[in-house]
């Protein structure tokens, strides 16, 4: 039997596969629970609890759907900490990273509360004589998500708050590294008075996400992942009918001006490039240093990084935790190994990194390259760990044009005291999130999340209006009542006069 089943119409589900995985503490390399995989019958019996839940919950009146989600507000406010620290666990980032990871996911919740007013259609009367018109909102069905480690609590809550809240019943995928608080967030879901069925989650691998991708009784798929999982999950469920927005990899560029605040330039690398690890899809992962300014930048970079407090997540000093798996620590140091053959300069070296009592666990220091090129692959691939890349640009064009030039397109800032030269990145810069002297500039719940290019496949972005959209359909009824008045038979295209 696993500590972490499947949730299935309102009730743990253990599952028929007989599989399963491990899940390791990754501060003491330990495993510390074990989790079900399902098989494509587990994902059967989930589509059709939520299926059977669909009808009756569409019928729901949206408020009284808000009203389930702001007891849910309340109940996650209670466990707010308790789900942090099962994912500090789990994932390995420090306690205060996990607590501010399911602010980021409440505010979304948050966001879902207002669904009253934002499936207010639109109407217009007298289109034409006696003929009146309007427009609503009407949900897809059963929606599922598939969600990276990297954010056990968040990512799903840029999804279902959204889906069920517009009428959908959704089925969860979580990463099977740190897969405990997808399992919890279903149980206080139920506690808040979610009916069963509304909301099930389904744990495993490979196996079970093409069981979702397939299965004909799942309207809309969302996933946040690396981008040849994203371009598969899209490809694969979009060739069978599916609705799909699937957020892939990123290479988020941070250029540094010369007229920059250096301090807090400083300040925000660090925080960018080394909170998690480096494991966030809006990580700084490469600094464009212009003009002149990149040797006085590294001066307070480099010892800044040296002086890294890495401890386990527990440890309230800590600024940043080890990686996810010993797996994702080798693919790391490889990059890192690879920088050193493609000829960058490494001029910090986070390997080879071990803390007394956690010898096993999947610490890496952090890691800085200079004089980067963008031939290298340390620049070309996403390394998703704590190694950032340093470059040189002689202009604000060519800075400008190294960013937009990149295949992945996430996210991007730019620090400067030029309030010109940040307008005119803002507007020209190739990259569908950008900041101002904001080094991660996720939007807030209320705007929409998705960047550009090779970093998100399908059309719509998740959470806010565009979450809105993605996990509706319109429908626009034009409608005439009889007055006794009869004009016969009409054979042209019908106008309205």
């Amino acid at each position: 039997m696993s500590d972490i089943s499947h949730f299935i119409n309102g009730k743990r589900v253990q599952g028929s596969s007989g599989r399963g995985g491990d899940v390791f503490n990754p501060a003491t390399g330990e495993k510390v629970r074990r989790v079900a995989f399902a098989s494509a019958a587990d994902v059967d019996s989930a589509v059709k609890a939520a299926a059977a839940a669909f009808p009756g919950w569409a019928a729901t009146p949206p408020l009284t759907r808000a009203r389930i989600l702001f007891k849910f507000l309340e109940i996650l406010a209670r466990e707010h900490d308790a789900l942090a620290r099962v994912i500090s666990e789990e994932h390995g980032k420090v306690f205060s990273d996990a607590q501010g990871e399911i602010t980021r996911g409440v505010e979304v919740v948050e966001f879902a509360c207002g669904i009253p007013h934002l499936l207010k259609g639109e109407f217009t009367e007298q289109v034409g004589r006696g003929i009146d018109s309007w427009s609503v909102r009407q949900p897809l069905g059963v929606c599922a998500g598939i969600t990276p480690f990297n954010f056990p609590a968040m990512v799903p809550m840029w999804m279902f708050p959204m889906a069920i809240a517009t009428g959908n019943t959704f089925i969860l995928k979580p990463s099977e590294r740190d897969p405990s608080a997808g399992l919890r967030i279903a149980e206080l879901l139920a506690e808040a008075g979610l009916p069963p069925g509304v909301f099930n989650v389904v744990n495993g691998d490979k196996e079970a996400v093409d069981a979702i991708l397939q299965h004909p009784g799942i309207a809309a798929v969302s996933f946040v992942g690396s981008t040849a999982i994203a371009e598969y999950i899209y490809t694969t469920a979009a060739a069978v009918g599916k609705r799909v927005q699937a957020l892939g990899g990123a290479k988020n560029h941070m250029v540094v001006m010369p007229d920059a605040d250096l301090d807090q330039a400083t300040d925000a690398l660090m925080g960018a490039a080394y909170g998690a690890a480096g494991e966030r899809c809006m990580a700084v992962s490469v600094a464009v240093a212009v003009g002149g300014v990149g040797d006085r930048l590294m001066d307070k970079l480099v010892p800044r990084v040296r002086a890294l407090k890495i401890g386990p997540g527990t440890d309230p000093e800590a600024e940043m935790g080890p990686l996810v798996t010993k797996q994702h620590y080798d693919k790391v140091r490889s990059y890192i190994d690879l920088g050193v053959k493609e000829g960058a300069k490494l001029v910090v070296d986070g390997r080879g990194l071990k803390l007394q009592g956690y010898e096993n666990g999947f610490f890496m220091g952090g890691s800085v390259f200079d004089d980067v090129k963008p031939d290298m692959r340390i620049y070309k691939e996403e390394i998703f760990g704590p190694v950032l890349s340093v470059m040189r640009a002689d202009t604000f064009d060519e800075a400008t044009k190294l960013a937009s030039e990149h295949e992945y397109g996430n996210g991007v800032a730019i620090f400067t005291r030029d309030g010109d030269a940040a307008r005119e990145f803002a507007s020209r810069v190739q990259i569908g999130m950008v900041g101002v002297n904001v080094p991660i500039p996720v939007p807030m719940a209320f705007h929409s999340f998705g960047g550009w290019k090779r970093s998100l496949f399908g059309d719509m972005a998740v959470y806010g209006t565009e979450g809105v959209r993605f996990y509706t359909r319109l429908k626009t009824v034009t409608a005439r009542w009889p007055t006794g008045i009869r004009a016969g038979a009409e054979y042209v295209m019908p106008t309205m006069r």
